[in-house]
C-alpha cells in the first residue's frame, strides 16, 4: 500500500468511506477499523489525517454540507426572478428526495449529532446560513428562512411517503410562502 506522501486521494477516500459507513450503519456503527477497511487504507493512516473519530466525523459531515449546498447552488444559480426562483425551490425539493437515499440518511443523521452535541450545531448552522444566503438571493431573510424549513420538511416527508405528494402540491407550498401577503 502507498504511503500518505504518495496518496495525495487517502484522506478524501477516508472521508468518502466514513459518509458511506455512517449511511449504511449509522453514527454508532462508525469505527476506525471499519472506515480503514472501506477506503482501502492502512489504520495508522487514520490517524495520521484525523485527530480522532470526531475529528474525522466533523470533516465528513462538512463535506457532506457542503455537497447539499452545491445542489442548492445548482438549483437557485440560474434563476432569474420571483416565478423561476419558485420553479427552482419546487424542482430543489423533488431531486433531494427524489435523489440519493444516502444524502437522506446523512441528513438524518447530522441533525441527530447536532441535537445532541454543540460542535455539530455549529455545523448544521453553518450549513444552514448557506442555504438561506442563497434563497436570499431570491427572497427577503424571513421568507428565506421560512422557506429552508418548507424545503427540509417536504424533502422529508416525500422521501418517506409510500404515495409522495406531487410537484403540483409542492409548487403550491412554495408558493404561498413566497407569495408576500398585503
Amino acid at each position: 500500500m502507498a504511503t500518505g506522501h504518495t496518496d495525495p486521494q487517502r484522506r478524501e477516500r477516508i472521508l468518502a468511506a466514513t459518509l458511506d459507513l455512517v449511511s449504511d450503519e449509522g453514527v454508532a456503527g462508525v469505527s476506525h477499523r471499519k472506515i480503514a477497511t472501506r477506503a482501502q487504507v492502512p489504520l495508522g493512516s487514520m490517524t495520521y489525517h484525523f485527530t480522532g473519530i470526531d475529528d474525522l466525523l466533523r470533516q465528513a459531515f462538512t463535506r457532506f454540507a457542503d455537497h447539499i449546498v452545491a445542489v442548492f447552488e445548482h438549483h437557485l444559480g440560474g434563476a432569474s426572478g420571483p416565478e423561476e426562483a419558485r420553479e427552482a425551490v419546487t424542482g430543489l425539493v423533488h431531486a433531494l428526495s427524489e435523489g440519493p437515499r444516502r444524502d437522506l440518511v446523512l441528513a438524518q443523521e447530522l441533525y441527530t449529532l447536532a441535537a445532541r452535541h454543540p460542535e455539530y450545531r455549529r455545523l448544521t448552522a453553518q450549513w444552514m446560513r448557506r442555504s438561506r444566503r442563497l434563497l436570499e438571493q431570491h427572497f427577503d431573510a424571513d421568507t428565506a428562512r421560512q422557506l429552508d424549513a418548507l424545503i427540509e420538511g417536504l424533502t422529508l416527508h416525500r422521501a418517506l411517503d409510500d404515495s409522495p405528494p406531487d410537484r403540483a402540491l409542492t409548487r403550491r407550498a412554495v408558493t404561498r410562502i413566497t407569495t408576500p401577503t398585503a
